[in-house]
């Protein structure tokens, strides 16, 4: 029984000092832009078919990304933003409703979880890592502002094999800085993000044509002035 309560007693020691570091490393973000990331790090250490000998990539500021490409990313990914603290609980109610009703499997990831993703965890449907990405989630939101966040989704995000960031995206497939990407380009960047091996911007399908213009027509109807909500 002794050892059995200094185990538990060290596991639990342990579980605090791991859930202190990942606050801490949270925090460090608000100062920091982060010079490698986790889904990067995969990547490299188990590299896709299609991925490159050199990674394009440059970090830029949210002041140097156009309005047009941020309100593009929330238009396609995660149209409540401004409005939830990290877990979109109503999306995530919607998704289990439509599997209920249909067997079908809707994602419910907010840009919050899908940038904690990418810093932190590995690509895995389980829900242990699901519980992780809540986690960094939560306190991505309590210790960022949403500007930051959004400004570290859009620099670390993979557009296409080996290319991290809107700015090194706009820079390879329109030849312009993120800055200067009109609607339909930006668009068609967000188009591409649930799978940019499988889609592609510089060869779009039908598929992805189709989803631009509905990315576009979602940006009109939530109007430039959303954004002012992420102040």
């Amino acid at each position: 029984m002794r050892f059995f309560r200094r185990l538990c007693l060290r596991l639990f020691l342990l579980f605090l000092l791991l859930a202190l570091l990942s606050v801490v490393l949270v925090a460090l973000l608000r100062v920091f832009d982060p010079p490698v990331w986790a889904w990067q790090l995969g990547r490299e250490l188990s590299p896709p078919v299609a991925y490159p000998a050199k990674v394009q990539h440059r970090w830029v500021g949210i002041d140097r990304i156009s309005p047009r490409m941020q309100l593009a990313v929330i238009a396609s990914e995660d149209q409540r933003y401004p409005l939830h603290r990290g877990l979109d609980l109503e999306a995530i109610q919607d998704a289990l409703d439509e599997r209920e009703k249909r067997g079908r499997v809707r994602g419910a990831s907010t840009i919050t979880q899908q940038t904690a993703k990418n810093l932190f965890l590995w690509p895995d449907k389980s829900l242990f890592r699901k519980g992780l990405e809540a986690w960094f989630a939560i306190w991505l939101e309590l210790l960022l502002d949403k500007q930051r966040i959004l400004e570290l989704y859009l620099n670390i995000v993979e557009f296409g094999p080996g290319i991290y960031g809107v700015e090194a995206a706009s820079q390879r497939y329109f030849g312009k800085a993120a800055a200067a990407l009109h609607d339909w380009e930006a668009a068609r960047l967000a188009a591409v993000l649930p799978n940019p091996y499988r889609f592609s911007v510089a060869r779009p399908s039908p598929y992805i044509l189709q989803r631009g213009r509905w990315i576009r027509r979602q940006m009109r109807q939530l109007g430039q002035g959303y954004l002012k909500q992420l102040d």
